[in-house]
């Protein structure tokens, strides 16, 4: 069932879902299990799982010299969406990325998907791996997310890489982009941002879902430009709660956004991580109950690797 689906099927009713990690490497799927398990009483209808590109790292070898070394830090996308829909059977949506992708990859990536009866995903641009400071495509990859968009569209017609193929099938993949309430940090305005979130819809996107955000404010004016350039389709807020104090400074830096004076002075106040974790919960309730009320179709929530401050969040609402 397409996310989509669900949400039409609610009719009106704001559904719960959320976004996991990858386990780093050595860990085993357990991990995701213990995360996922006390979110389930929620009956989320989908369950986000993030795809992380190479990083390269380097190694100093005797004489000075340095060797350059491909590491992949979160492996296992394809495989934990797959555990999900067989040990919970609800749908996983996996992310999907230019970055790190020729089109042959994406072209895979996507028949291995479609075999699993994975329907779902979300196609991203990425960003620039670490030592670089700008966004670099692969030589015979995707550079703009709406071109991905339109590869697992011409999937769903049929359209393989080989045009020599014969009795081609076509997939059925239901397809969400990024949108971001605060602009993506490079582009030059929040109109222009949203012009080209417009361009992916107009390529096949059924569904965006935005960045965090920490002001409803900044949620409901996206939804109307949005609304005012002929964007359609449901706008899915995504929300994390506030667990530290480094966040106030790490979550404007990494992710480009703005917190509200009155969140950043109550969590100064505070003398614990704990007291802390309690206000990022209570500030991300308040903003969950004023979004329902706003007629949100999905609350969807940035686990970053944590479930508690989630459910109690969801506990509250759903």
């Amino acid at each position: 069932m397409k996310v989509v689906d669900h949400i039409k099927k609610a009719a009106g009713k704001t559904l719960f879902s959320f976004e996991i990690l990858p386990p780093l490497k050595g860990q085993n799927i357990q991990s995701i299990f213990d995360h996922i398990d006390p979110l389930m009483e929620f009956e989320p209808p989908f369950i986000d799982v993030t795809y992380h590109r190479e990083e390269y790292v380097y190694k100093e070898l005797s004489g000075g010299l340095l060797q350059k070394k491909v590491v992949r830090k979160r492996p296992g996308t394809v495989g934990i969406c797959a555990a999900i829909q067989n040990k919970y059977e609800v749908h996983a949506v996996p992310h999907i990325l230019c970055g790190g992708f020729t089109k042959e990859d994406t072209e895979n990536f996507l028949i291995d998907l479609d075999f699993l009866g994975i329907d779902n995903v979300l196609a991203l641009r990425g960003d620039a791996v670490k030592n670089e400071t700008y966004f670099s495509a692969e030589k015979e990859g995707h550079t703009y997310a709406k071109d991905l968009v339109k590869q697992i569209v011409g999937l769903n017609k049929g359209e393989y890489l080989d045009e020599e193929l014969l009795n081609k099938s076509k997939t059925n993949f239901c397809i969400g982009v990024a949108g971001y309430p605060e602009k993506h940090m490079e582009a030059p305005s929040l109109d222009q941002d949203v012009l080209r979130l417009k361009e992916k819809v107009d390529a096949g996107a059924c569904y965006v879902v935005t960045q965090m955000f920490f002001d409803n404010n900044k949620y409901f004016e996206f939804v109307d430009k949005c609304r005012k350039a002929g964007i359609t389709v449901p706008i899915i807020p995504g929300l994390k709660p506030l667990a530290t104090k480094k966040q106030l400074s790490i979550l404007p830096h990494r992710f480009h956004v703005d917190l509200p004076d009155e969140l950043t002075l109550e969590v100064l106040k505070c003398k614990s991580k704990e007291e802390v974790r309690q206000i990022g919960v209570e500030w991300c309730i308040q903003q969950s109950k004023e979004l329902i009320k706003g007629g949100a179709p999905v609350l969807h929530y940035y686990s970053m690797g944590k479930s508690d401050n989630i459910q109690k969040i969801a506990g509250e609402l759903f």
